[in-house]
């Protein structure tokens, strides 16, 4: 084949692959028209001459030690005393090649050979597009509203390539018209032959907030801060746990922003979900008691894998929520199973605590000195 190398490269350049995949796709797909308008049996090898830009193809035959009676599969092998008539130098191991002509290719091997090219150009497409998009797994990604079916699905055109919505996927009460731009974070890539390639993506997912957050705020972009976690009931409320290695930096400050600009930035973009920033704690108990706020509680106690938290009565309602969303959260947030453990009357508790702890206590000269002045 004159000028393939020609070819290669107009291929390569026009559905932006690389020179060598489509040249590796050419020499395969040569090879397997060849096995099956010529000989399954034998072995080929196809190489491209760079110098003069043309492909030529070759049966490949392996040098073996045994008399050429011997030798049982004949098209690949041949005997070393047979191949020495064809070169005194040969050594068993050695390989005899014969140029085939792919000038006298049927019309059917040249419409099989143009059919399998097309098919292996597309399979590389694919797969550069799988990579690409894999890559992308849990960053938000924009593109292009094209329909909307009859159970909700959303599609989205994104740069070369069509992604889907899942209604489940998509913030309860939210509704996108055709031709809207709208960002969502890549969740899953998937590719067969079949369907090719299929990108799913949400707006759902914890992720989102995550990125959206980055973007906005610069301080956690540059990694002066870190969201350690991340929970979501989305379109309503989200609890985010931040930290930083600075001490100039607050980073509940930085990522609210002021008068909550980044933050209501954020809410805007997922449907005026509240979001609460919180400050991480090592500390357990200490992370639980923020993460349960705007409730103030009294004490955390660990058990394993469950907090049992006191709190007033006045506080309870805070610390649940509005349909247990707040508790919800936290216990999504912190990953401990959080109980409420109401205490009630607690100045009453407290006071008659103090006053037991003061009559069993011994009288302190200050305490000697205030009676005798009673007295």
């Amino acid at each position: 084949m004159e000028k393939i190398l020609d070819i290669i490269e107009g291929i390569a350049y026009e559905k932006g692959l690389p020179i060598e995949s489509v040249s590796e796709a050419v020499k395969e797909a040569v090879i397997k028209v060849a096995k099956e308008t010529l000989d399954s049996n034998i072995y080929y090898e196809a190489e491209i001459d760079k110098k003069n830009k043309t492909l030529h193809l070759y049966q490949v035959i392996s040098v073996c030690e045994n008399d050429s009676s011997d030798v049982e599969d004949k098209n690949n092998f041949i005997s070393l005393s047979e191949a020495k008539k064809h070169d005194n130098e040969i050594k068993v191991g050695d390989e005899l090649r014969y140029e085939l002509s792919l000038e006298d290719m049927s019309r059917s091997a040249v419409n099989s050979l143009f059919r399998e090219l097309e098919y292996k150009i597309q399979r590389l497409i694919e797969a550069q597009l799988f990579d690409k998009y894999k890559s992308q797994i849990g960053k938000i990604v924009s593109g292009n509203v094209v329909r909307i079916d009859d159970l909700g699905n959303t599609y989205v055109e994104i740069d070369e390539i069509r992604a889907i919505l899942p209604k489940k996927n998509r913030i309860k009460g939210e509704e996108f018209n055709v031709g809207q731009v709208i960002g969502a974070v890549l969740k899953h890539v998937g590719i067969d032959r079949q369907n090719g390639i299929t990108i799913e993506l949400s707006r759902t997912t914890p992720k989102m907030l995550e990125e959206l957050l980055r973007l906005e705020v610069p301080e956690i972009k540059d990694g002066e801060v870190e969201i350690v976690n991340c929970a979501r009931i989305p379109g309503e409320r989200a609890k985010v746990a931040l930290k930083t290695i600075s001490a100039k930096i607050d980073p509940v400050g930085a990522t609210v922003g002021i008068k909550g600009v980044r933050i209501n930035a954020v809410s805007k973009e997922l449907k005026n979900e509240s979001i609460d920033c919180i400050e991480y704690s090592a500390q357990p108990e200490i992370y639980i008691a923020r993460a349960l706020s705007p409730a103030l509680v009294i004490s955390v106690a660990l058990d394993e894998n469950k907090a049992i938290v006191n709190i007033t009565s006045e506080q309870k309602p805070k610390a649940i929520g509005k349909s247990g969303i707040n508790i919800r959260l936290a216990s999504m947030l912190t990953g401990f199973e959080i109980e409420l453990k109401e205490i009630d009357n607690l100045n009453q508790s407290t006071k008659q605590t103090t006053e037991t702890n003061s009559q069993e206590a011994p009288k302190n000269n200050l305490d000697i000195l205030s009676s005798l002045f009673k007295e």
